[in-house]
């Protein structure tokens, strides 16, 4: 196993909630490869490749988390704005008339009363009765962590982009020193 010092990615500054490791830039490669455990081009260039893996998958994952955070925040708003419409309504006695989504592009007419409570879909087969007023901090709160959450992982998809083309650099300057240390070996022969 390598070394701390050996691989251009084990660097001990992290960045972000995930703790993502820093891929130190390769600046000159000759050092580079002097170091401990980095005895052919060949071994640094695999250990690079799943470097570069690694990133790639938490790239993917944090992508599919933005994605679904991005789908989660315009129907919080919509829960939030229905919450605080029927909260501006609360002192009247004639019922809302309204139009609910029963499936895609599929409406149904209701007439909904005055109310107290609300029912929120929490997710996971789960739904809450709450008051109006706990339903609208509720969602208020939702919808101020997922805001937050998804600056995070915005932070965090910039952080590994460019510790993903740190790497590929670090990649092609390896392979462009071995390259180019052949040369200079065939040349001498």
């Amino acid at each position: 196993m390598a070394t701390e010092t050996s691989t251009p990615v084990q660097n001990s500054d992290t960045k972000g909630a995930l703790g993502i490791p820093q891929a130190e830039f390769v600046e000159d490669v000759d050092s580079f490869m002097k170091r401990d455990g980095n005895d052919s081009a060949e071994a640094v260039l695999k250990r690079l490749d799943e470097s570069h893996s690694k990133y790639k998958f938490m790239e993917y994952n944090l992508s599919t988390k933005k994605a679904r955070l991005k789908a989660q925040i315009p129907d919080i708003k919509t829960s939030l704005d229905i919450v605080k419409h029927l909260q501006s309504r609360k002192g009247t006695t004639d019922p809302m008339e309204t139009r609910f989504l029963l499936s895609d592009q599929v409406y149904a007419k209701a007439r909904i009363p005055p109310t107290e409570n609300v029912n929120l879909w929490l997710g996971a087969n789960v739904m809450l009765e709450y008051g109006i007023e706990d339903a609208k901090v509720l969602l208020e709160k939702n919808l101020e962590a997922a805001n937050k959450s998804l600056s995070q992982v915005e932070d965090d998809l910039s952080f590994i982009r460019d510790q993903t083309t740190t790497l590929e650099v670090n990649m092609a300057r390896v392979y462009n020193w071995d390259v180019k240390r052949r040369q200079a070996s065939q040349a001498k022969s």
